[in-house]
């Protein structure tokens, strides 16, 4: 096509940043940078997880310095991630949204009392950049028994996806689905779904250096934390009126940051660091913790979470803490640097026999030093399972899979055949470290409340540190 009969629209976008605010700066100077060529046709949109409270600046603030952020870059419109639509309530969403200057999209999240999206929220939006009537099209991953503990329904994002595209399709130029859904189900919205010219994708950290063509549908993303910007241009022929996409990823390296970005996050650091310095408890006694062998610390989380759900016992992995816990004034920020990951407390039934076999699991080195990602664990290794309400005979020396000599609950052993309530964590419902507690049936999750709150809880419990110190793992040689 000859370039003078070109219309041009440029799309800049990011998505899983995850509260790296360290790229935050420099994205913004990248942007104005790359929009100042043309300020009319670009086009800013971020496709979720921008918020995570596991940094100390959105856990501080509850997610207003991201909402800084957001605007003082200048985006046009952003969907929610899991990491919003799931570790915020509602009602802090829509406190945090409240100065936002873009629009929040996505249509696949109503509430269930209404059956209306939320009051911040829009199903769909047209934008208009000189020339370019372009429809918003989006949706989130659809965790449905999660966002109904918060008052929410997740619809397939098919469905709405589809929907929305054919609504929007004869009035725009141009349907984008912002798509915080995974690569997976973008190829299939590509190939079910028609009239979608472009997907930008989100939540599997994908990074598509060079888009994907599925049909008439090009497919993209930027990777993860804001290492890298993504950029799409549109050509139309001013003639014959056909589009033209051409994708890439642009490495975020050192380079100027926007000030009004940077003075921003520095300022409301200084403000989360205040808030989180408010001291919630004063303890006596140091708690340790150690990913190879049972210790206080761990204890005390197992404790938490037996306590909090009510269950027969509790099995947690003592990786979700980060470092041992000093005596002294105990701070929410201590506790947040502790035990950063947004992960939930929840119940189920387990058998005895897949029981002893995770338990068996904990005490191999290579389950205990295991890295692990993703489904909310900010932690380094999966370490070893912390129990209460279990006592474990066990022999270190045996082989693999035959250390543990008897495993009893209130008394009497465990049974392979019996099933038994356990209070336990979300993470290991998708079966994330010990694969056997996938299995669990009965399923209860627990919302809005992080580990964290339950150890705060936990620590504010007369006799609870005491207990800590009590012995679950005897070792019999």
């Amino acid at each position: 096509m000859p370039e003078t009969n070109q219309e041009t629209l440029t799309i800049l976008y990011t998505n899983d940043i995850h509260s790296h605010f360290e790229t935050m700066g420099r994205i913004a100077a990248m942007m104005d940078e790359l929009r100042a060529e043309s300020p009319a046709t670009t086009l800013l949109l971020d496709i979720g997880d921008h918020m995570d409270r596991a940094a100390i600046e959105t856990e501080g603030t509850l997610g207003q310095v991201n909402v800084d952020v957001l605007n003082l870059t200048g985006y046009d419109a952003i969907t929610i991630g899991n990491n919003e639509g799931l570790t915020f309530t509602p009602e802090l969403l829509s406190q945090a949204y409240a100065g936002l200057h873009s629009s929040v999209v996505c249509g696949n999240i109503v509430e269930l009392r209404s059956g209306q999206p939320p009051a911040w929220m829009r199903s769909r939006l047209v934008v208009h950049k000189e020339g370019f009537k372009i429809g918003l099209v989006a949706a989130t991953a659809a965790f449905a028994e999660f966002y109904e503990l918060l008052g929410l329904e997740s619809l397939n994002p098919l469905d709405t996806i589809a929907r929305d595209v054919g609504m929007l399709r004869s009035e725009v130029d141009l349907v984008i689905v912002m798509s915080h859904l995974g690569l997976p189900m973008d190829r299939q919205l590509a190939e079910k779904i028609p009239g979608i010219d472009l997907i930008i994708g989100g939540h599997t950290h994908h990074l598509l250096e060079e888009p994907l063509q599925i049909g008439s549908t090009m497919v993209t993303a930027a990777g993860k934390f804001g290492n890298y910007l993504g950029k799409v241009v549109v050509r139309r022929d001013s003639i014959t009126g056909r589009f033209r996409m051409d994708g890439i990823c642009l490495p975020v390296v050192e380079g100027p940051k926007k000030e009004k970005v940077e003075s921003a996050i520095a300022s409301q650091r200084k403000a989360a660091k205040v808030r989180l310095n408010r001291t919630v408890v004063v303890t006596d006694r140091e708690l340790l913790v150690s990913y190879e062998a049972e210790s206080p610390f761990g204890n005390l989380l197992a404790q938490a979470v037996r306590r909090h759900t009510g269950s027969e016992f509790s099995l947690v992995n003592s990786g979700q803490l980060l470092a041992s816990l000093p005596a002294g004034d105990i701070s929410e920020g201590m506790l947040h640097e502790r035990c950063p990951s947004p992960i939930n407390p929840c119940t189920m039934r387990l058998s005895g026999e897949d029981i002893l076999v995770s338990l068996e699991e904990s005490l191999l080195e290579e389950k205990m030093g295991k890295s692990i990602m993703g489904f909310g664990f900010r932690g380094k290794v999966l370490g070893g399972i912390c129990v209460d309400g279990l006592e474990i005979e066990y022999d270190p020396s045996a082989p693999p899979y035959k250390r543990i000599i008897q495993a009893s609950v209130a008394g009497e052993p465990l049974r392979e055949e019996q099933t038994y309530l356990v209070g336990t964590l979300d993470m290991f419902t998708f079966g994330v470290g010990y694969e056997r507690l996938k299995r669990g049936t009965e399923k209860r999750y627990m919302l809005p409340e992080f580990l964290r709150d339950l150890l705060r809880i936990e620590l504010q419990t007369a006799g609870a540190v005491e207990s800590c110190f009590q012995s679950r793992w005897k070792k019999v040689e």
